[in-house]
C-alpha cells in the first residue's frame, strides 16, 4: 500500500520495522491480529520467561529509539511515540502487571478464543493451520497457568472475584457433552471429510478439555493466593492509568470533572427524553423507543444487514467532505457472533487489507433482536468516523508512518477517545438528528462519563458525593446500585460492566480522558486558525500522526 513518494527509511524506521517482526515472532497472537504471517499455528509464551524474553526485546529496542537523532519532524514523532510507549509496557512487566494479567475482560485468556475469529477459513491449509493452532492450545495454556501461579507466589495476582469469574469463562467457552462450546462449534464449520476435519475436531476437544483443566488449576493453585479486595491501589493504578493513557493524569482532578461531566449528559439526557416522551421522563422515552417496531431489527441475519448498511452509508457520506477516506479502508465489515462475554468491538485489516476491518457484536445465547436507536451511535464509534477510519487509515498510511506506528502502536485513550470523539462529531454534523439515536448516543456518554469516577473512585477509594445517597465510599453494593442509576442494560450486562471495571484498573476512564483531548485540541486549533480552520484539514492531520500517548498527543496537538 505504499506510495511511489515515500521517503527513504530513516535508522528509527528500519528500527521499528524489524521490531515489528521480532515482536509477532514472540506473541504469534499478535501476529495473527496483525496480519504478520508465518505464525498462525503457534501461540505466546505466558510463563514468567516468556514474558521476560519480551520485555528485553522490548527494553533493548527502546534503548536503540532512544540512542537515534531524528532526521525529521515525521522522526520526532514517531520516536516520541516509541519511547513513551515501549516505556510504559516495560512498567507495567516491571511492576508484575503483566505477568499476573487474568480478569473477565481484556486478559491473554480472551485471546484464545477471539483470535480465531481473525484467522481465515476459505481454504483446506487454512483449516489445517486453525487444527494446528488448536492442537497446540493446551500447552500454552499450562504455560500461562505456569505464569500466573508463578507471579501469585511473587506476589502479583489479581484479586479473587476475577479468578473465580475467569475460571468460569473458560468452561463456558469449552462447554459440556450437553452444550457444546466454542471449539466444538468451530470445529462443525469446517470441511467435513479427510484428515483435516479429524485433526480440527480433536484439537477442538483437547482445547476444550484444556480450558476445563485451566479452570480448575486457577480455583486449585491461584484462588488461595488472590486477595478477596476488588480495589487495585493507588501504586498499581498509576501504573495501570498510565500506560492506557500515555500520560501522568492528575487522578483526583479527573475524578471531580468526571462529576461534572456526567451531571452535564444527565441533563442533557433528560432535555431529549422530553422531545420523545413528555413528562415521561428518561425511563419512558426509553420505554417508548423499545416499543416502537421501527426501531426493532430481529435475526441476527437482518441484524448484520442493518449493521452493514449504517456502516456504508457513513462512510459514503463522511468520504470527501469532512474526511479523505483511501480506497481500501472504504470496505468495513460488520459482523454478529453467538458468543457471550466479548461485547461489541473492533479489528483492525491486516496489513494487505486481505483481511477487512470488522466490527463485531457479540450477542448472548438467545438474543437475536435489538433495538437501533441504541446501535446507531455505536456504528460511529466502531466504525466510521471511529475506529475504523482511526485504525484503518493509520494501518494504510505507509507515505507517512512507519510500520510499528501502523501495526503495533497502540494506545488505548487515543483509540476509545477518537471513538468517543467520533460519536460527538455525528452529533454535529447531524447525523443524530433524530430524538432517538441522539437519546443513544447521551446514553453511551453517560456510560463513558460514569466509567471516570466509578473507576478512579472505586481503586483509589475516594469518597463518593453526599449528593448521591449511596454512601461516603464506593463499595460493591454501593457501586451496583451507581451502575443502576446510570446505565440502561439488563442487570447481568450491567453486572459484566461492574467486573470489567474491577478486574481492569484504569482503563475504564480513557474513554473520555482521550475524548477531552481531541476536543480541546480542536477548540484551540480553531481559535488559532480563526475563519481559515478547515475541519476536514485537521482530521487528516490528527489521523496522519498515527496512535499517540495523550501526552505527546497533546504537544502534536498544539501544532496543528
Amino acid at each position: 500500500m505504499s506510495s511511489p513518494d515515500v521517503r527513504p527509511p530513516s535508522p528509527l524506521d528500519s528500527l521499528a520495522d524489524r521490531f515489528v517482526d521480532e515482536y509477532a515472532a514472540a506473541d504469534p497472537v499478535v501476529a495473527t491480529y496483525l496480519g504478520v504471517p508465518g505464525h498462525d499455528d503457534e501461540w505466546f509464551d505466558l510463563t514468567l520467561e516468556g514474558h521476560a524474553r519480551l520485555a528485553d526485546l522490548v527494553r533493548r529496542t527502546r534503548a536503540e529509539a532512544a540512542a537515534l537523532t531524528p532526521v525529521d519532524r515525521r522522526d520526532e514523532v514517531a520516536r516520541a511515540a516509541m519511547l513513551e510507549r515501549l516505556g510504559a509496557e516495560l512498567d507495567r512487566h516491571e511492576a508484575g502487571l503483566a505477568q499476573s494479567d487474568l480478569n473477565t475482560s481484556a486478559s491473554p485468556l480472551q485471546m484464545f478464543r477471539m483470535i480465531f475469529d481473525l484467522m481465515p477459513t476459505e481454504t483446506e491449509e487454512n483449516w489445517a493451520t486453525i487444527g494446528r493452532r488448536l492442537t497446540a492450545m493446551p500447552a500454552a495454556l499450562d504455560g500461562y497457568a505456569d505464569g500466573l501461579v508463578a507471579a501469585a507466589e511473587g506476589g502479583h495476582v489479581s484479586a479473587a472475584r476475577q479468578v473465580r469469574l475467569a475460571a468460569g469463562l473458560a468452561r463456558q467457552w469449552a462447554g459440556t457433552p450437553a452444550q457444546p462450546g466454542a471449539f466444538q462449534e468451530l470445529a462443525g464449520n469446517a470441511p467435513q471429510d479427510g484428515a483435516v476435519d479429524r485433526d480440527v475436531e480433536r484439537g477442538a476437544r483437547e482445547a476444550s478439555a484444556a480450558l476445563h483443566s485451566f479452570a480448575d488449576r486457577l480455583e486449585r493453585e491461584l484462588l488461595p493466593k488472590a486477595p478477596e479486595r476488588d480495589a487495585a491501589g493507588r501504586d498499581r493504578y498509576t501504573v495501570e492509568s498510565r500506560f492506557f493513557t500515555g500520560v501522568e493524569l492528575d487522578l483526583e482532578e479527573t475524578y471531580a470533572w468526571g462529576w461534572e461531566e456526567l451531571a452535564r449528559i444527565v441533563a442533557a439526557k433528560q432535555a431529549v427524553a422530553e422531545q420523545i416522551a413528555p413528562g415521561e421522563g428518561v425511563a419512558g422515552a426509553m420505554a417508548a423507543l423499545d416499543a416502537d417496531p421501527a426501531r426493532l431489527v430481529r435475526g441476527r441475519p437482518a441484524l448484520q444487514d442493518w449493521l452493514q448498511e449504517s456502516a456504508d452509508r457513513a462512510i459514503a457520506a463522511l468520504d470527501g467532505v469532512h474526511f479523505d477516506i483511501p480506497d481500501p479502508v472504504r470496505t468495513l465489515e460488520g459482523r454478529v457472533i453467538g458468543i457471550s462475554g466479548l461485547g461489541v468491538y473492533y479489528s483492525g485489516p491486516s496489513e494487505d487489507f486481505s483481511r477487512p476491518g470488522r466490527m463485531w457484536w457479540s450477542l448472548p445465547d438467545g438474543v437475536d433482536e435489538m433495538t437501533t436507536w441504541r446501535e446507531t451511535t455505536t456504528v460511529f464509534h466502531e466504525g466510521a468516523p471511529g475506529h475504523h477510519l482511526q485504525i484503518g487509515q493509520t494501518v494504510y498510511n505507509a507515505k507517512l508512518l512507519n510500520r510499528w506506528q501502523r501495526l503495533l502502536l497502540d494506545c488505548a485513550a487515543h483509540a476509545e477517545g477518537w471513538a468517543l470523539y467520533a460519536e460527538r462529531l455525528m452529533e454535529e454534523l447531524g447525523f443524530l438528528e433524530d430524538p432517538g439515536d441522539r437519546l443513544g448516543m447521551l446514553d453511551a456518554q453517560e456510560l463513558r462519563a460514569a466509567r471516570v469516577v466509578l473507576d478512579i473512585g472505586v481503586h483509589l477509594d475516594l469518597p463518593m458525593p453526599a449528593a448521591e445517597e449511596l454512601g461516603t465510599r464506593w463499595t460493591y453494593d454501593s457501586t451496583a446500585e451507581f451502575l443502576r442509576r446510570h446505565v440502561s442494560m439488563e442487570d447481568q450486562m450491567r453486572t459484566d460492566e461492574l467486573h470489567r471495571y474491577l478486574g481492569w484498573p484504569g482503563q475504564a476512564p480513557v474513554y473520555k480522558v482521550g475524548e477531552r483531548v481531541f476536543l480541546t485540541g480542536r477548540d484551540e486549533a480553531k481559535a488559532r486558525h480563526g475563519a481559515d480552520f478547515d475541519l476536514k484539514a485537521w482530521h487528516r492531520s490528527v489521523l496522519d500522526l498515527g496512535p499517540l500517548g495523550l501526552g505527546p498527543l497533546t504537544a502534536e496537538l498544539a501544532r496543528l
